[in-house]
């Protein structure tokens, strides 16, 4: 027993390697024999590109190889940039100690370059597009960016449709993204701070936000989470969740944000938030988030105050509703009939009478089954998708009432219930866990089980905190300031009398 739960341990915690990290390759001032080594880097694979080209400098020839990758260059913006300019090149006589500053100021016309010295980082530059510039007897060579691989076209994300404003999503390129909230916030104080995760992918990363709104506190924070992240390959911006979130990955409702939408985006940074941008990935993470945000959205800004206000109470009673009605359903019908009003109680009774289950049993297997239905309604592919929808409508749900294998009460209850937990998408995975929980509860000790376990849930959410703000904020601590957004929308007028930083948030006025 003791060697299993040893060989547990080491499968859940397996020792962390420091030594991962690539060493640095110094470049020689050899050309063939930095060909060669890279080669050796590569191993000889078969997008590796490399060409060698003759600079002619006065009455000295120097051997120049580009280096890239097939596939994630543009090859007319090479041409054009590099490699026509080299064989062209006609100028002053140039020594070997300065052949990268001839290159960089008269050959190379693309104004995206940098010196590098080192293989190992030029080599991830050539992996994210570069194209890597080495003249013979030099011990330094220069990256060039001249990035041209395809991806998908912007257009809207399908988790985060609206009904006004940007048609824009992000997209998985990195820069493509930034560029989307660069020209959304056309600010000085707008900074982004690049780095690299993952050993083997060397994912590329870039943390945004306004360096007039920002706490220092939190980016400090924010950057020490980062630096601790111990990851082999990353691949989606969900990746750095455990790493990010106060509690790590035991919370059930997460402290990190997370979007598709660049106005979205630009909307938290003018709060004072932080947003953190994954290569290879549309959505985008954002810290702090608050509970209160899981029932906003961009239509919220963009409609009347009224209608947003309305809106939003719809939202909240939703989300209780997807929680508490199969338990309260459950608790009264099983506990406490009499809260029943005369006529619903007689179709209740009717109801369980003629099915060989309990109203607990029904409700609980029938969420089931209904989580069972989505999980393969989103696995199938789209033209079996169908499929799901008239098994679940026909069989499972008309045929199993007539059959008498399920009361139309709790059929009705239940997909109410989960009607309810859509309009709240964000929070669904939570509404799901915690909707079996209270009716587990409501099962075993009635109403008072329910009441219990809510008041369990309230104090979790209070002593929750994201990057040291309270997470169930403004309403507890209760802040009179944040509540002009809470519940109710303000109008425009009131909203932007005075930017509300993140460390403001929850603080009474």
């Amino acid at each position: 027993m003791k060697r299993i739960l040893s060989a547990f341990k080491r499968f859940y915690n397996p020792p962390k390697h420091p030594d991962r990290k690539t060493k640095p390759i110094p470049i020689s001032d050899d050309l063939r024999t930095n060909i060669e080594t890279l080669k050796e880097l590569f191993d000889n694979s078969s997008d590796l590109t490399i060409k060698e080209i003759a600079l002619k400098a006065g009455d000295r020839e120097t051997r120049i190889a580009v280096v890239t990758m097939e596939g994630l260059v543009d090859k007319e913006t090479l041409a054009a940039s590099i490699t026509n300019p080299i064989s062209n090149y006609i100028g002053i006589t140039a020594d070997h100690d300065d052949i990268t500053t001839l290159l960089e100021n008269d050959v190379i016309t693309c104004s995206d370059h940098t010196e590098v010295t080192d293989l190992s980082e030029l080599s991830k530059l050539v992996m994210s597009g570069f194209a890597a510039v080495l003249p013979d007897g030099a011990n330094k060579a220069v990256a060039v960016g001249v990035q041209g691989f395809a991806y998908r076209g912007v257009e809207e994300p399908d988790t985060e449709s609206v009904q006004r404003g940007s048609r824009e999503g992000f997209v998985e390129p990195l820069r493509i993204n930034i560029s989307m909230i660069r020209r959304r916030l056309k600010t000085p104080m707008l900074k982004f701070e690049t780095m690299t995760l993952g050993y083997t992918s060397n994912t590329d990363i870039c943390i945004c936000y306004l360096r007039n709104a920002v706490s220092d506190e939190i980016l400090d924070t924010l950057r020490t989470r980062l630096k601790k992240v111990d990851l082999n390959t990353l691949f989606a911006s969900g990746y750095l969740l455990s790493y990010i979130d106060d509690d790590g990955d035991n919370t059930m409702f997460p402290t990190v944000g997370v979007t598709e939408r660049p106005d979205t985006a630009c909307a938290k940074l003018c709060e004072g938030r932080i947003v953190i941008i994954v290569d290879g990935t549309p959505s985008v993470l954002y810290v702090p988030h608050l509970m209160t945000e899981n029932f906003h959205t961009f239509d919220d800004y963009t409609n009347r105050p009224f209608f947003s206000t309305i809106a939003r109470l719809l939202k909240y009673l939703s989300f209780f509703t997807a929680i508490l009605l199969p338990a309260v359903y459950v608790a009264f019908a099983s506990y406490n009939p009499e809260f029943f009003p005369a006529q619903l109680l007689t179709k209740v009774s009717g109801a369980v009478s003629h099915t060989p289950f309990s109203i607990f049993s029904e409700v609980l297997l029938f969420t089931f089954i209904y989580e069972i239905m989505r999980e393969a309604g989103l696995r199938l592919p789209k033209t079996l998708g169908h499929a799901v929808s008239i098994i679940g409508g026909l069989v499972i749900g008309d045929t199993a009432v007539n059959s008498g294998f399920i009361g139309a009460p709790t059929l009705m209850i239940v997909a109410l219930t989960v009607i309810c937990s859509y309009i709240i998408p964000d929070l669904y995975a939570s509404v799901a866990i915690l909707r079996v929980l209270f009716i587990i509860a409501a099962g075993a000790f009635g109403i008072w089980g329910v009441v219990i376990l809510l008041c369990m849930l309230l104090t979790y959410l209070s002593s929750k905190s994201s990057f040291g703000i309270p997470f169930f904020a403004p309403v507890s601590p209760f802040g009179l300031f944040g509540m002009r957004d809470t519940v109710v929308r303000a109008s425009w007028s009131t909203l932007s009398r005075r930017n509300m930083k993140v460390q403001e948030i929850g603080i009474q006025e």
